[in-house]
């Protein structure tokens, strides 16, 4: 068909845009603003009726959300062929905008303020379906397509559940990853969908968007491997926190968790994927639930381009990062220019560090200068002693009366003799109520002087003063990592080349015999994109993926090796990665200086700080050194010996270990046999890698990422 029928004139189709088992969808000659679809010959028949029942209800002029058809198009003939509907131009399936390695590619800018705001407009799209008495039925992420903006359509319009004058047009189709558990494994030409139906798959949707594609029933169950239809029919929410024991099922791993989210969208959550169908949130509640999360999100300290939901505990994309190895939001550096920092002359600040005599905590905690009463406890003490002397006495007295007297019942007064030689030299004053008492009070000042060191701020003074020696430790190192980076930049030149060759492949474009959408939605949660994430170790560790679809896989990914050819001539490539390198060790140089400067200046102003606040009498503390000297004084009167307490020290963090000091040299394994960080000489966190050549196998990666990015293997 090169031409059709729309509204009485004759068009020229143009250019094919888009179509898929039904038909295609071609522009319109002379109609900018309007594409049409053409069904398959073999459907026409069938399609007809609903698509002049949707034309006749006039559905295309309720909303511009959803591409509704608007007219009918005839062949030349006057023969139904399809619909004409209005054209969604520079829009992209909701996929790749939630998948991490296309939305780099697509939308670049984008930062997860704008992925909350795409869910609340295809909360609000479906609304809007919902509005005309319409039920989707067939909900998928193709379906729901996204512009530059964030704004959102709906397509497939014509697949929609339709009722009208009694007569109902069914959605006959449904995929399997936004299909409700309880219309799982039914035949779906049978079925009258419902609104709590569709509830679900915009839920699935929205999940996704906020998780990252993490699809919510792709986890690891603690079972036999399950197909994500029986995870979705036996309610196995792999996200779950109020059900976990019963779904058996964990996240898959680097996954963003209920508990990083509000709480009424955490519950949302668990409404929509639980047992309950009509419990689902509907259109508007999430509407509202996702417009709240919208406006309190984080701006995180470390990375400007992570903004996280703010009932996370710090930001949750530094932790994905940490574990996964892959940032979700990087900072492209290299887009712009290289930051340049001031005057910085280190030796003379570190100078001027050494200069700085930081007071010590005796120095500073107040003495007690108090007087003492008089102490019945004592007195008391002594006395009871006194008399236990005496009583031996008048006993060792009896006895030698009594052996000289009545010498037969010598038994009696050897043990009269032997009792009172014990309370005249083994019991004397009772010591262990008055040194407990000592100890007791000696542990309460020193947890008093240990609040008052971190009250007045001492302690934070120490700390500044660790943190300046590991900023200039680093400070130091950053030129040798900047050329030892730039010379691996070199050295891995083939293998990154490599990897954006077969980045280009996408599985969710693929066709590989067993791989549906199901599968690509696990492999996707799995962090398993393209056909460079794809490796043995990788994919088997994904649930379902045994022998047989892990070759499939890899013969996948081998076919498209196969075609790459390395270019040793320098390309862009080359010189952006080396520009985001350079611009990368040149923020951290900015951010170090900045923060050593700002250390230094706490550094030497906090001694007069500090000795201000410490003129300040504090109760407490006055009140616990007066307990310990009143116990002290006891043991004194008693003539027992006072312990010596040691004095207040404030906690140092370990040093780094230096290069030096490790059995390699550059980080290698410590003494003790943890690896230290190349660059900063940290300890060593073991992760697992989830992109590239490497995926699957573990490596070492710094503890203090991501101010230091240092790995070793």
């Amino acid at each position: 068909m090169q031409s059709v029928k729309i509204g009485g004139k004759t068009y020229k189709l143009g250019r094919r845009i888009g179509g898929g088992g039904e038909g295609d969808v071609f522009l319109v000659e002379s109609l900018p603003d309007q594409a049409v679809k053409i069904y398959k010959e073999n459907l026409r028949i069938s399609r007809e009726p609903k698509v002049r029942a949707m034309v006749g209800a006039s559905l295309a002029e309720s909303t511009n959300l959803v591409a509704f058809p608007a007219d009918i198009a005839t062949d030349p003939g006057g023969g139904f062929g399809g619909f004409a509907m209005r054209l969604v131009k520079s829009f992209l399936p909701m996929h790749e905008l939630y998948s991490p390695k296309s939305r780099k590619q697509h939308y670049p800018k984008a930062d997860y303020r704008h992925l909350v705001h795409a869910a609340v407009n295809v909360a609000r799209a479906v609304g809007k379906v919902h509005e005309t008495g319409c039920v989707i039925g067939d909900f998928n992420h193709s379906g729901v397509l996204i512009s530059q903006d964030f704004v959102v359509a709906l397509i497939d319009a014509d697949s929609f559940q339709f009722t009208v004058n009694g007569r109902s047009y069914p959605c006959v189709v449904g995929m399997p990853d936004f299909t409700p558990p309880e219309l799982q494994g039914r035949d779906l030409k049978s079925v009258t969908r419902n609104k709590h139906q569709d509830n679900f798959g915009l839920a699935v949707a929205i999940f996704q968007l906020l998780s990252m594609g993490k699809h919510p029933y792709a986890g690891v169950f603690a079972g036999p491997d399950l197909t994500m239809a029986e995870a979705i029919a036996q309610n196995r929410f792999a996200f779950s926190m109020a059900r976990q024991p019963e779904t058996r099922t964990r996240p898959p791993p680097a996954s963003i968790s209920l508990n990083d989210f509000p709480p009424p969208i955490a519950q949302a959550f668990e409404a929509a994927f639980g047992l309950d169908p009509t419990a689902r949130p509907d259109a508007a509640a999430w509407v509202t639930l996702l417009k709240n999360l919208e406006g309190s999100v984080s701006h995180c300290a470390k990375v400007k381009t992570h903004y996280y939901p703010s009932a996370a505990r710090g930001c949750v994309w530094c932790r994905l990062t940490l574990q996964s190895g892959v940032d979700m939001f990087p900072d492209f550096l290299g887009d712009g220019p290289i930051p340049e920092g001031g005057p910085f002359d280190i030796e003379l600040i570190l100078a001027q560090i050494r200069a700085v005599s930081l007071p010590q905590p005796a120095s500073l905690i107040p003495k007690w200068t108090g007087t003492f009463v008089s102490n019945g406890a004592v007195a008391d003490a002594k006395r009871e002693a006194f008399v236990g002397k005496a009583i031996g006495a008048a006993a060792l007295v009896g006895a030698g009366i009594g052996l000289a007297v009545l010498s037969p019942l010598a038994v009696v007064w050897l043990g009269l003799g032997v009792f009172g030689l014990y309370k005249m030299f083994g019991g004397g004053i009772e010591e262990g109520p008055f040194k407990s008492a000592y100890s007791v009070a000696d542990q309460r000042a020193r947890e008093a002087e240990l609040t008052f060191v971190k009250r007045i701020g001492l302690a934070e003074l120490y700390g500044v003063r660790e943190d300046l020696e590991g900023w200039i430790g680093q400070y130091r190192q950053l030129d040798a990592d900047l050329n030892r980076d730039l010379a691996n930049l070199r050295l891995t030149r083939e293998s990154r080349q490599r990897d954006a060759w077969l980045d280009r492949y996408s599985i969710r474009a693929a066709k590989i015999s067993g791989i549906g959408p199901a599968k690509t939605a696990t492999l996707a949660s799995f962090g398993i994109e393209t056909a460079a994430d794809v490796n043995e170790t990788a994919v088997r560790a994904v649930p379902g993926f045994g022998e047989a679809l892990t070759a499939k896989m890899m013969t996948w990914r081998r076919a498209h090796e196969a075609k790459f050819r390395y270019n040793p001539a320098p390309s862009p490539a080359d010189a952006q990665a080396e520009t985001a390198l350079r611009s990368a060790f040149a923020a951290k140089r900015v951010d170090l200086q900045s923060k050593i400067k700002s250390g230094l200046a706490a550094l030497q102003s906090g001694p007069q700080r500090v000795a201000v606040r410490a003129q300040t009498v504090d109760q407490p503390l006055m009140a616990a050194l007066g307990e310990r000297a009143k116990a002290a004084r006891n043991l004194e009167l008693l003539g027992l010996p006072v312990p010596v307490s040691a004095p207040i020290t404030i906690d140092r963090k370990p040093p780094p270990t230096s290069p030096s000091a490790s059995t390699s040299y550059g980080g290698g394994t410590a003494p003790t046999g943890t690896p230290t960080c190349p660059r900063c000489g940290a300890p060593m966190l073991r992760r697992t890698a989830r992109r590239g050549r490497q995926a699957g196998r573990g490596f070492w990666g710094c503890s203090r990422y991501p101010a230091c990015n240092g790995t070793r293997s």
